[in-house]
């Protein structure tokens, strides 16, 4: 079997790309939930080599050196607390994590684009309190004019959101596979089985 798993191996490098690592602080919580923060398993490997994470949970297939072999790490926890940031950079994903991957004008969550509020023409910024998530048809009709001209209405006023309003919105965003050894430490908005 150990061979059969070697030679696996070699002839697909991108093999063990599929045993991420969950990361999470030294208080047992994600770094982050979205994205989820995960190491390539060659990362967790080293932390573990380096005695820089602790190792809580393993999956069942090995790697191995000369000298040791060890199980590949499906969470580790940090041993140093790394302080979440405070200030939410303004960038792309994040304005569409705070407006939860939706057109703040329609409502739906295809083509996403960003709109200025007021637009920059009639001396709008390019702010937080300005700018929203917007689909391309919305954000094209409604152009340099205002929300007034064009009879658009806000789901949601726009805002800078907090450091940990942002964590927690990307909890409601789970990807597409969590492997068993996470569910004990991510905290998803999901309804729990009786």
């Amino acid at each position: 079997m150990d061979c059969d798993f070697r030679t696996s191996f070699v002839r697909e490098p991108g093999a063990l790309r599929q045993h991420p690592a969950l990361v999470l602080n030294a208080d047992y919580r994600p770094l982050s939930y979205y994205p989820l923060s995960l190491w390539p398993w060659q990362d967790a490997v080293k932390a573990a080599f380096l005695d820089r994470v602790d190792i809580i949970a393993e999956y069942d297939e090995v790697v191995r050196s000369p000298s040791m072999s060890l199980k590949i790490p499906s969470v580790v926890v940090l041993k140093d607390y790394v302080k979440p940031l405070k200030r939410v950079a303004f960038t792309r994903f994040n304005l569409f994590l705070r407006d939860e991957f939706r057109c703040q004008y329609c409502g739906t969550k295809r083509e996403l684009t960003f709109d200025h509020v007021v637009p920059r023409a009639a001396g709008g910024i390019t702010s937080w309190e300005n700018v929203v998530a917007a689909c391309a048809p919305c954000n094209l009709k409604k152009g340099s004019k205002s929300l007034k001209q064009v009879g658009f209405a806000l789901r949601r006023p726009p805002r800078q959101p907090g450091a940990e309003e942002l964590r927690n919105m990307g909890r409601k965003f789970p990807p597409n596979h969590l492997h068993d050894s996470w569910i004990d430490f991510l905290y998803w908005d999901a309804e729990l089985e009786a």
